[in-house]
């Protein structure tokens, strides 16, 4: 468990500057943020109303989906990164628990009904152009469905562990893998 929150609170550390992320203007009253210390972070802050802008990373949950020797990839239909592979995952919705959203993402993506069995690992992404991601990645059991690509991937499709393709879209999902094939190895 002190991994987990180690890899936690890494993925919730700073973020590198991006001042696309900041608001200009106050979106209550139009008045300009103005940069303010608040306990050691920059924030920015309307002088007016009672607004302090945050830049929190937005939460994303995946999944490792496993079927006899083969782990389940989506090809991405949309931008960004259109055309490369993904662990089945998406972001959060508002009312969600994490395992939630992971049952969601495979079902949307791949038409699998999955069961959560265990948390794997959480990373911080900084590579989605939309937005800082914390990403959360759960071991899922398939429990029915039938494999089929949802509306946002092109493919749905089970690989070897040996045959991955290299096209991945984000850093996450690739470090993701790296530590899932290590781990796998040493069980072998």
């Amino acid at each position: 468990m002190p991994k987990l929150r180690k890899k936690l609170s890494e993925a919730l550390s700073h973020w590198a500057e991006d001042e696309s992320a900041w608001y200009r203007f106050c979106p209550r009253c139009g008045s300009e943020l103005k940069p303010l210390d608040l306990r050691g972070q920059e924030r920015r802050v309307c002088p007016k109303a009672d607004f302090v802008q945050y830049r929190n990373p937005v939460p994303a949950v995946g999944a490792f989906v496993r079927k006899n020797s083969g782990l389940l990839l989506v090809l991405r239909k949309y931008p960004p990164r259109a055309g490369l592979w993904t662990l089945p995952a998406g972001f959060m919705e508002y009312d969600e628990a994490p395992e939630e959203t992971a049952v969601r993402e495979v079902k949307e993506e791949t038409g699998l009904d999955v069961a959560v069995q265990k948390l794997f690992s959480v990373y911080r992404a900084g590579d989605d152009p939309r937005t800082r991601v914390v990403l959360i990645l759960y071991e899922v059991e398939i429990v029915g469905g039938k494999l089929k690509p949802g509306d946002d991937a092109l493919k749905a499709e089970f690989f070897s562990l040996d045959g991955l393709p290299e096209d991945i879209a984000f850093s996450a999902h690739r470090r993701a893998l790296s530590e899932y094939l290590a781990r796998e190895k040493k069980r072998k």
